[in-house]
């Protein structure tokens, strides 16, 4: 709404720009980026006219004849006359975004670091050194030849000596003589320079006054922190000058930057430093070493440079800023289009994703959403392949013994780029010359020789190593006593080993972009009333993200690749993910606890596909189908086993005949030729399809005909075995996931067959793969119990910990509601005076606080806000995210618990958590593929009482992922998504009627059977950054948050 349509209000809200011109570039263009950026967007509203100032009225004209105006935008920069400013302020009184009397700091490093100490912020450790007059002689004042020491304080080589001078930008950074001495020169960018080695300069500068500090090793990046606010941070991380001076620029000559999350601590940290200075708009540099975090710089006024987002949203708080100050009367509600993107063309929301039947963003009004837990699934992957062969020559087995510390039994890993590497040089001298099939070779040693050259062919695949993808384990079998290279008595010796080399199940660029539009369709479809999503979750004080991913590389990749869509973040997953994924694979990996049950029914599972007929008659006649042993194989199962093979050997012959030329070429010196230099970056960074390969006829990705012939030839052998006769129903999963990766990645190589194979091979898949986790409801439930148990014990702990916070928060907020008020009232003078935004440093300054020695039962206090430090004046805002990102095994484990858990003894008459209609929909959904997920909601009912377990209400949904069914139909849609090699996501179903309430306290007494107790888990490690955050005092903290004025009237939670 503008201030001057219906508001009863003639005149829009005046805000002066008091800066020099070199800061805004006054001109046809009025302002320079990002300031214009910003301005233009708060004018696009329509509620304020902006009056520029200009240099000369600045500079020449008194301020009595200077523009009136009702708020004022004032920083300091070189040639500014800041008393005169403040003598304009004093007269006119308009709203300052920041005030003018602590910009005096700024240009003092002394006065901002004792400022940051008065309010508990942690620095570097420091000291300094204050001369009258150039090089003089200060008796508390030593240096030797790797140290200086001040007034008693050491600090070794390499420190940090900075000038006290804010404005200097000359710092210098002295090292020991251990690493050959030298000094390196730091200073503002200048081309692709930003610091200097000068290896010569040893002694400290004595011509003035200079800072000391203990030099903090961050890893080479620095991180730059913009509050906008003190609600508001966003953080980028830099390469940090001190590594080699070089500044890296992208193809568009800009520094490379990318946005990082901060941790509630740093988040805190932010909001201090707003506080502390009294700068709404302030920069600062934090430095992040070995675990904890520290300002070591306070700019003040400045803006994020080229990005469009940060220009959003800092547009909407500082109009809420000045609304707040000047029209409370207005809503400050962000429009659902923002008035600069109004004329822009509109954006489909939907991407891959489909609608479900979920009705996302349904609630009561009273109802306020707390927490989102989500179990993911990865993308979509190459298939996953195993190469088995017993060796015995000597190369091999003394590999072997070299990475397992000479251990004859011991049974050796390698994973890391030398160690496949060695591999590879060993493999490549072992294979034959001769070509197979000459007349002097048995099968056996022809079967060894080609497995040998698949073996070469995976290590040589993409011309990088990479241990996420390709693993090789070397397991001893036989060995023969030897005498002792010292001549004393004899040892044993390996004489022949197992070698096993798991390689594919690589993420590919389709699963890239699959969970990315899937993290993005989240951000908008998840979490209500976040309007335009524009206070990007990551950067708000009330927002408590936690992505968890297993050990496997598709599966950390994917939920890096949906980070970036849910948080709006740019730029390359490797950091994203080492940012913000953290592994747990004891509690995201494996079967290793239900391995004998799985076991067991897929042997059922086999005798039911054999008795076929029988079994279906029962699935028929009952009434709730899901019920029966074996329910969603198909009639006469055994009947389609002969069909699969005859299929598969035509696809297989196939390939064989495509990969005869690159077979030709591998008895070919150039084999041997070396392999291009590792490059894991290039390896995780893919994202786009190999146009080049698609048009030269050869497979996607980086698989050769070669490695797709191994693929189909050892599918077609294990899933029949001719001599006797028998089909191993285990590989029919295997068969699927082949014909549909070929279906959607190869489509171009006009495989004949591979439509019917795949349509056979899913009928069966779609028995088989749900059966294998049980044949029946109660194997299900005992075995996905087994499965998901960490797993399901963590969703417990994330729930109760969201409940508590809640009810503290909700108590707290209770005890305040009276403090609140009269805080209001008493501002309440006149709402075109100067609101007192910040208050005196001595009216704040920190007591001491010990240590808080009070013991925990919850184990994720580390990991969580404290609703003592939330966003106290908007509580109902703060939201818990916590994302897990697993295999398939893990999806079906948990959905078979949430559907079956009634069937327990010990909840006997219980209903079940999911609806009949959905358990009927679930029955019918064969197969949970790439993306599939399950959806947690938990809301609070404000207006309820705190006693009433209806308070806190469970939403479950749920989506099988990937959908193939386009592809069918042969269409317009079927053409461009083979042509992208990606299938759309279906949107989230519910599991529950439309209006029921399903609450917190039934989901977790029908839960906790299944899932691990609480008190078993370990107490999980601290995170970088956290370190001292839970010893801070609450009530000062409190003091900070209710003095700050831009949190009234919002006790609706609106802000």
């Amino acid at each position: 709404m503008g201030v001057e349509e219906g508001a009863g209000v003639d005149k829009k809200i005046t805000i002066g720009v008091c800066v020099m011109e070199k800061k805004v570039k006054c001109g046809p263009e009025v302002f320079s980026a990002p300031m214009g950026q910003i301005m233009d967007r708060i004018h696009a509203f329509g509620e304020f006219e902006i009056i520029h100032f200009g240099d000369k009225v600045i500079l020449e004209d008194p301020v009595e004849s200077w523009p009136i105006c009702d708020c004022l935008i004032a920083f300091y920069s070189s040639g500014y006359p800041l008393e005169k400013v403040q003598a304009y302020s004093s007269l006119r009184k308009p709203f300052l975004v920041n005030e003018l009397d602590p910009q005096y700091l700024l240009h003092d490093r002394r006065k901002v670091y004792e400022h940051l100490e008065m309010y508990g912020i942690p620095v570097p450790r420091y000291a300094c050194v204050n001369r009258k007059v150039p090089d003089e002689d200060l008796d508390y004042f030593v240096e030797e030849e790797d140290f200086v020491e001040v007034k008693g304080e050491r600090f070794w080589k390499p420190f940090v000596e900075k000038p006290v001078n804010g404005d200097d930008h000359s710092i210098m950074i002295y090292y020991p003589s251990s690493a050959g001495g030298g000094m390196k020169e730091l200073f503002r960018k200048v081309g692709n320079r930003s610091s200097e080695f000068h290896p010569d300069v040893r002694r400290v500068r004595r011509e003035g006054s200079y800072i000391y500090e203990e030099f903090m090793p961050t890893g080479g990046t620095d991180v730059k922190v913009y509050t906008v606010g003190p609600e508001y941070a966003h953080a980028e991380a830099r390469k940090s000058p001190v590594v080699d001076g070089v500044v890296m620029r992208n193809p568009d000559g800009k520094e490379v930057r990318y946005p990082v999350l901060l941790t509630p601590a740093e988040k805190q940290m932010a909001r201090e430093v707003c506080i502390a200075f009294r700068q709404a708009v302030c920069g600062f540099d934090l430095l992040r070493s070995e675990g904890s975090s520290y300002v070591c710089d306070v700019n003040g006024w400045s803006f994020v440079k080229n990005s469009y987002k940060y220009y959003d949203d800092a547009a909407c708080v500082l109009r809420k800023m000045f609304l707040d100050a000047k029209a409370p009367h207005l809503s400050s509600t962000i429009p659902p289009i923002l008035p600069w993107k109004i004329n822009e063309p509109v954006q489909s929301n939907e991407g891959l994703t489909r609608q479900g039947s979920g009705i996302i963003g349904t609630f009561g009004q009273s109802e306020e959403l707390r927490c989102v837990i989500a179990v993911v699934r990865h993308g979509d992957r190459t298939p996953k392949q195993k190469v088995k062969l017993k060796v015995t020559e000597e190369k091999l087995l003394n590999l072997m013994l070299k990475y397992n510390g000479g251990k004859p039994r011991a049974e050796t890993k390698l994973k890391s780029a030398v160690q496949l590497q060695d591999l590879l040089d060993a493999t490549r001298m072992l294979i034959p010359r001769t070509r197979s099939g000459e007349s002097d070779s048995d099968a056996e040693d022809l079967e060894h020789a080609d497995k040998l050259r698949q073996v070469k062919a995976v290590l040589e695949e993409g011309g990088h190593f990479s241990g996420i993808y390709r693993k090789v384990q070397l397991k001893p079998l036989k060995w023969v006593n030897v005498p002792r290279s010292d001549g004393e008595g004899e040892e044993e010796r390996p004489v022949e080993a197992l070698m096993v080399l798991k390689y594919g199940g690589v993420l590919t660029h389709a699963g890239r972009k699959q969970a990315e539009e899937l993290g993005r369709y989240f951000r908008n479809n998840m979490y209500p009333g976040e309007g335009t999503g524009l206070l990007r979750l990551h950067s708000t004080y009330r927002h408590d993200l936690k992505i968890y991913s297993s050990d496997e590389g598709r599966v950390q990749m994917s939920a890096a690749a949906f980070a970036k869509g849910l948080l709006d973040l740019e730029g390359q997953l490797t950091p994203i993910l080492v940012s913000l994924v953290s592994k747990d694979s004891s509690m995201l990996d494996g079967l290793d606890n239900a391995s004998s049950e799985m076991e067991a029914a897929k042997a059922q599972l086999n005798e039911i596909i054999t008795a076929g007929s029988k079994m279906v008659q029962d699935y028929v006649s009952s009434e709730l189908p899901w019920m029966t042993d074996g329910a969603g194989l198909p009639p006469h199962a055994d009947e389609h086993l002969p069909e699969l093979v005859k299929l598969a050997k035509k696809v297989t012959e196939q390939v064989r005949l495509l990969a005869q030329d690159e077979h030709e070429n591998l008895a070919e010196p150039s084999a041997y030729d070396v392999v291009p230099p590792y490059d894991q970056a290039k390896a995780l960074g893919k994202s786009n399809i190999d146009v080049g390969r698609i048009a030269a006829g050869l497979p996607c990705g980086s698989e050769g005909f070669l490695l797709m012939f191994a693929r189909w030839r050892k599918l077609e052998r294990d899933l029949y075995n001719e001599r006797r006769d028998r089909f191993d129903i285990t590989q029919i999963p295997d068969v699927y996931d082949s014909c549909k990766y070929d279906l959607l990645h190869n489509s171009h190589l006009d495989l004949k067959g591979l439509d019917e194979l795949f349509k056979v091979a899913q009928l069966l898949a779609d028995g088989v793969i749900p059966n294998e986790y049980g044949i029946n409801p109660q194997q299900k439930l005992k075995i996905g119990s087994k499965i998901a148990r960490r797993l399901l014990g963590k969703i417990l702990i994330d729930l109760r910990n969201t409940r508590e916070e809640a009810m503290s928060v909700a108590e707290l907020k209770n005890s305040q509601d009276q403090v609140s008020v009269s805080l209001y009232s008493s501002r309440k003078e006149d709402r075109y005076s100067q609101p007192k935004l910040f208050v005196k440093s001595d009216e704040l300054r920190r007591p001491s606080t010990g240590e808080n020695k009070e013991e925990d039962d919850d184990k994720e206090t580390k990991y969580r806000l404290d609703p003592k430090y939330a966003n106290v004046m908007t509580p109902e805002r703060h939201v818990r995210t916590r994302l897990y990102f697993t295999s398939e095994s893990h999806i079906h484990s948990l959905m078979n618990v949430l559907r079956y858990c009634n069937l327990d003894e010990s909840l006997q008459g219980e209903e079940s958590l999911v609806c009949q209609s959905a358990l009927d929909r679930l029955c019918k959904t064969k197969e949970l593929d790439y993306m599939s997920y399950v959806v947690l909601r938990l809301f609070e009912n404000t207006e309820i009482s705190l006693d009433d377990p209806k308070r806190f209400r469970i939403e479950l949904t749920f989506s099988r992922g990937a959908d193939l069914s386009p592809l069918e139909k042969k269409d317009e849609e079927a053409e461009s998504l083979l042509r992208e090699h990606t299938l759309p996501i279906m949107g989230p179903e519910r599991l529950q009627e439309v209006g029921s309430c399903l609450t917190l306290e039934t989901m977790e007494k029908m839960i906790r059977p299944f899932a691990m107790p609480a008190e078993d888990f370990p107490p999980p490690s601290t995170p970088a950054g956290f370190s001292g955050y839970f010893s801070k005092s609450a009530a000062v903290l409190e003091r900070l948050v209710k003095l700050w004025p831009f949190h009234k009237n919002t006790s609706n939670g609106k802000s």
